[in-house]
């Protein structure tokens, strides 16, 4: 163990006798303010619960158990004259605070209060000191972003609830922690990115919303053609928002036994309120069109009705449930589907410009010998979802032929292969 490592972990150990400390005498900080890894030091967060007992305790035997911290940093941090020691329960704790904060500083803790809130919460105003607590916080991955709060949420929910256990199997439920994209990650239009921030200050401002009784917000519907973004947004505005996303495709909702049906829609809009504030995303939206001018079953026509009808009665100011509908063809849903909605979102093909941003996004991380603004030149037509295509296909390319940088030759290799994909989707049989 060099001596820069050994420092570095004698100031982690007093990075968690510091926030046990502070966290201990101030009631009013919670789980969302303990780092992940104090988190799951001090074990809070088991079992989905968001409740922090106090006190939080260090001692020697989990350091050694959750970090495999070497004996020679606990006799290191033992010898520490702030650190006080207690041989029953080899427990570690600091008597003085502030003499032991000002040590933390000295030593080189500044870097770990910039990103822990509980230390930033004590440490703010305090001289040579410019980080902010709610900085700090809005930065800390929240607990309840994570799956295991979801799960634990969804399980004392569903219980020996029969209905809504038949309404979880139905739909996908992802935590914003686990959904892979995010707003950064994508080259959105102006009016998606205002509808991020309008959204945004809506859940800030649900009471005052409330007050005034303005309740018709917060149905969207998304249009435009495959691959263009309109599920990634909706997956993106989950982490943005710090809600967790129920995913419904409606061909899966309709059970083979048509009279439960309409119990279906109704279980997964109970659940989603249940579940709330979170995002209840519904793809492939034009399935309701398709079945209200077909002469299909009626049991699937009242089915369609009960969906337009709890669509009514859901409301993102009064129940927390931000409805997102997606569809490939608007113009086949009727005056009764499209009146549902507050807003409409368009999602055109991405014009030169935003093709070259996407192109520029998907390869930021890619050792890529590429002209992205002659490459966006070429592509007219070609969607989001066709030109990660083709920056992946390049990347086989590259890889088959055991290289990792990609260069010009594996770029026509991917546009080949998404104008072939294309015309054979073309093609009827």
């Amino acid at each position: 163990m060099t001596m820069d490592t050994g420092a570095r972990d004698v100031l982690a150990v007093m990075e968690l006798l510091l926030t046990a400390e502070i966290f201990n005498r101030s009631e009013e900080l919670g789980i969302n303010d303990l780092h992940p890894r104090c988190r799951e030091f001090f074990g809070a967060g088991s079992g989905g619960s968001t409740e922090v007992k106090r006190p939080l305790i260090v001692s020697e035997g989990v350091l050694k158990k959750v970090f495999n911290t070497p004996d020679a940093v606990c006799q290191a941090v033992r010898a520490n004259p702030f650190v006080g020691y207690e041989e029953f329960g080899q427990r570690l704790s600091l008597p003085s605070l502030d003499p032991a904060a000002g040590w933390f500083l000295k030593k080189g803790g500044a870097s770990r209060v910039e990103v822990n809130p509980v230390l930033a919460y004590y440490f703010e105003g305090k001289d040579g000191i410019t980080v902010r607590y709610r900085d700090v916080l809005a930065k800390n991955p929240r607990f309840d972003d994570t799956k295991e709060y979801m799960e634990a949420k969804v399980s004392r929910l569903i219980g020996e609830n029969e209905e809504m256990r038949e309404a979880r199997d139905l739909i996908i439920i992802s935590a914003p922690n686990e959904v892979e994209f995010s707003v950064e990650k994508l080259v959105c239009t102006p009016r998606q990115e205002e509808i991020i921030r309008k959204i945004g200050v809506a859940l800030e401002h649900r009471d005052f919303l409330q007050e005034h009784g303005i309740y018709e917000f917060g149905r969207l519907l998304f249009v435009g053609p495959p691959g263009t973004g309109k599920t990634s947004l909706a997956l993106a505005m989950s982490r943005a928002l710090h809600m967790p996303v129920l995913e419904v495709r409606l061909a899966m909702v309709t059970s083979q036994y048509l009279g439960e049906t309409s119990k279906n829609i109704d279980r997964i809009f109970d659940l989603a309120k249940k579940l709330a504030p979170c995002i209840l995303f519904i793809d492939e939206f034009d399935f309701v069109a398709k079945t209200r001018v077909s002469d299909d079953h009626g049991a699937m026509k009242r089915a369609v009705n009960m969906l337009l009808k709890n669509i009514d009665q859901i409301s993102f100011v009064k129940n927390g449930v931000l409805l997102i509908g997606a569809t490939n063809h608007p113009r086949i849903l009727d005056e009764a589907a499209w009146r549902r909605f507050d807003e409409v979102v368009e999602f055109p093909l991405p014009d030169q410009a935003m093709r070259q941003a996407i192109l520029e996004k998907v390869a930021a991380a890619i050792d890529c010998d590429c002209d992205f603004a002659d490459l966006a030149a070429r592509t007219d037509g070609f969607s989001g979802s066709d030109l990660r295509m083709m920056i992946k296909e390049a990347v086989m390319s590259a890889l088959m032929e055991d290289r990792q940088r990609v260069d010009a030759a594996d770029i026509e290799q991917g546009l080949l292969r998404v104008e072939e994909r294309n015309v054979i989707r073309g093609v009827g049989y």
